[in-house]
């Protein structure tokens, strides 16, 4: 355990400014406590009075005596965000993505955490195997909501084998401790053919409903499968009747349960819709769009502010391009949003007949055609489609291609690089309907 936080950074204006607090220095404790990580830093310093010990560079300690408003934030930021290391994932998943990564990619793709805090801070969903009593007691003591849990089974015995890790079933008894303290949950069921569907993915939902309340919602997402899968467990795709019965599954539990808690609860990826040819359900039934990050409501809620655009194109025309507007453009995203795209083509262009969107769906050749995410394509799977192809004036790609806060794809090439590669501008349209409409009419 770290005896002290080196700081990164003092906010100008803050209170640890005002108090001398510099970069560099080292803060030891809050309150007489030390700090584990930023959850015992978050909750020790919301306090209307607050001690800190702090270490100068020379060996100094300084003892600082801060009255504030509770909640406001003393200032300071550190060099580690968790303030302590990033705990690696000790399980084997049959399922595993990162297993199914080739050699060669950035160092960071390769990391598997398992860390409860990245769920609190990043939405990210973990296992509950890398989770101690104390680490339960903390996000009890902190009253930490939501956490998000991969569940995958409620079978112990399917969940340990599925896991590689022995105690993987034992661990679903943590679930049990947060739900009795009120905390709130989401859940996600990554789905293998075969092995924790049907019979297995029923008695799942049925089991994890009895949390609801606390458990706001569960996901239901296809396991994915890259063509890297040389030496790992045999795991099989889904097709289209497949993904037909686990819709029919699901929405046969949404209705009872809507009627019971007036909550549908559990949610398909939006990939079993595409498998299935199935129209996707109406806003109404995601309940908010808990699971959105995870790839369950991401098509429906494009589509609906798609809608709203359209209407105001409609009826709002002052508001938008003279409907002379000619314009020749491009298009380029992943399999899955294909459809939806077209249609939305189809409806600009009885407002826009000069407008002319050449749309490419991409297919997934560096991880598999499987992969039908936009999220998972490469940069080299964009110029393989592209190459000497009619693009017009300028490219569109989907900002969900590029890692956060960077213009960079999985495999490090940059927006620069397609564009020197295509000899053509490149622009980037948001996750939403009405950004589409914004890009593609005054990009």
């Amino acid at each position: 355990m770290n005896t002290g936080h080196i700081i990164s950074n003092v906010r100008p204006g803050s209170i640890a400014e005002e108090m001398g607090v510099e970069k560099g220095d080292e803060l030891l404790s809050v309150n007489g406590e030390k700090i584990l990580d930023i959850f015992d830093y978050q909750y020790l310093t919301e306090d209307s009075h607050v001690v800190l010990l702090i270490k100068k560079p020379d060996g100094e300690e300084w003892e600082l005596d801060i009255d504030k408003d509770p909640d406001e934030d003393p200032g300071m930021e550190f060099e580690n965000g968790l303030m302590d290391g990033y705990r690696r994932c000790a399980n084997r998943c049959i399922f595993c993505f990162i297993d199914q990564m080739p050699p060669g990619m950035r160092e960071t793709l390769y990391f598997k955490d398992d860390d409860s805090r990245l769920s609190f801070l990043q939405g990210n969903y973990v296992t509950l195997t890398n989770m101690s009593d104390n680490d339960i007691d903390r996000v009890i003591r902190y009253n930490l909501s939501p956490i998000n849990i991969s569940f995958h089974t409620t079978n112990p015995e399917l969940r340990s084998m599925m896991l590689g890790n022995i105690h993987a079933g034992e661990a679903l008894k943590k679930a049990d401790r947060l739900y009795e303290a009120g905390i709130s949950m989401n859940g996600q069921i990554v789905l293998c053919k075969g092995i924790n569907d049907g019979k297995e993915l029923e008695r799942s939902i049925r089991d994890l409903s009895k949390y609801i309340p606390h458990l706001k919602s569960l996901s239901v997402v296809p396991v994915g499968l890259s063509r890297f899968r040389e030496g790992l467990f045999e795991l099989k795709s889904f097709e289209k009747e497949d993904a037909i019965e686990v819709l029919d599954l699901i929405h046969s539990w949404q209705d009872k349960l809507f009627k019971e808690y007036g909550t549908h609860f559990v949610h398909a990826g939006d990939e079993f819709y595409f498998l299935a040819d199935r129209p996707f359900p109406e806003e109404e039934s995601y309940d908010g769009y808990l699971q959105y990050e995870n790839g369950v409501g991401m098509v429906r809620s494009f589509i609906n502010e798609f809608e709203e655009g359209y209407i105001s194109l409609k009826n709002e025309p002052e508001l938008w391009p003279d409907r002379s507007l000619k314009k020749e453009i491009s298009l380029a995203d992943g399999l899955l949003m294909s459809r939806e795209i077209k249609k939305c083509l189809n409806k600009l262009n009885q407002l826009y007949p000069g407008l002319t969107v050449r749309h490419y769906a991409v297919k997934n050749l560096f991880f598999g055609e499987s992969i039908t995410v936009s999220g998972l394509l490469t940069g080299h799977d964009i110029l393989n489609e592209l190459r000497g192809k009619e693009l017009g004036e300028k490219l569109f790609l989907p900002e969900n291609l590029l890692r956060s806060g960077t213009d960079m794809l999985l495999d490090d090439m940059t927006l620069s690089d397609i564009s020197a590669a295509l000899n053509i501008p490149v622009g980037i349209i948001e996750t939403d309907g009405m950004d589409f409409i914004e890009k593609l009419l005054r990009g």
